[in-house]
């Protein structure tokens, strides 16, 4: 299993677009074109490569010099359960430490939000709507290197 960087010009990005679609928003009935958002050539696009096939991604946006939400993260359904959607989160967040990125954020749907506490998220603020689906606010304080 091979992670790479990618950016929006990549060759691979329609078929990270594709994994995020029939993870994140096919289930939902909604379409292709809700899966791309304004500020994805601003983020950072992890990617989890098997025999060329993107099989798993993660996405960063930063939103101000220490920070930054943690977005789209989809993993195949036949890799979930496998340990590659923390495999991504961990490295992402070893890159976002190098960079300067002291805190993450994201938006969990709130039957994942037990991956996320596992990885050392918590969830504050109080559960709301998004995309239909109920999700919690949650974020992590990263450390520096050592």
């Amino acid at each position: 299993m091979d992670l790479r960087f990618i950016d929006t010009a990549h060759p691979l990005y329609p078929q990270e677009l594709e994994l995020r679609y029939q993870v994140l928003r096919a289930p939902l009935g909604m379409d292709r074109a809700s899966v791309k958002f304004p500020f994805d050539s601003d983020s950072l696009h992890l990617v989890a490569l098997d025999g060329g096939e993107v099989v798993g991604c993660v996405l960063f946006h930063p939103e101000g010099p220490h920070t930054g939400r943690l977005f789209q993260m989809a993993v195949s359904p036949s890799r979930q359960k496998s340990g590659l959607g923390a495999r991504l989160v961990r490295a992402l967040e070893e890159a976002l430490v190098a960079r300067g990125v002291q805190e993450v954020t994201l938006h969990a749907r709130a039957h994942v939000a037990g991956f996320y506490e596992r990885l050392g998220y918590a969830v504050y603020g109080e559960p709301f709507l998004e995309v239909s689906v109920p999700h919690v606010h949650m974020r992590r304080r990263l450390e520096g290197p050592r």
